[in-house]
């Protein structure tokens, strides 16, 4: 055993075993930091869209995770939220929230 790589306490399986783990370790990082930048596209697409919406004080009709839909003007896109008014009254919804819009120009 003496050309073999141990580890401290002595047991070669654990060299194998520590390489295997660390190349998962890598390959999960990877695809979760792919994950957060595709997230991030995404978001800022959705966000994109809603300030050109704000805008052009295009008509939208926002649905939201609860399956409600609101129809109106957006007044204001925050960082993580939009303004949207119809007949005089605004409602906040959060982006978070956000699952459809469709906007008419």
């Amino acid at each position: 055993m003496e050309g073999d790589a141990l580890e401290p306490n002595g047991h070669p399986d654990l060299v194998h075993i520590g390489r295997i783990l660390r190349e998962r370790m890598d390959r999960t990082l990877d695809a979760e930091m792919e994950a957060a930048r595709a997230a991030a596209r995404r978001s800022r697409s959705v966000r994109d869209l809603l300030l050109t919406a704000e805008d052009r004080r295009d008509r939208v009709e926002v649905t939201t995770t609860d399956g409600s839909t609101q129809v109106g003007v957006i007044t204001a896109v925050g960082v993580d939220h939009l303004e949207i008014s119809c007949d005089g009254r605004v409602r906040l919804i959060l982006l978070s929230q956000v699952v459809g819009i469709e906007v008419d120009r």
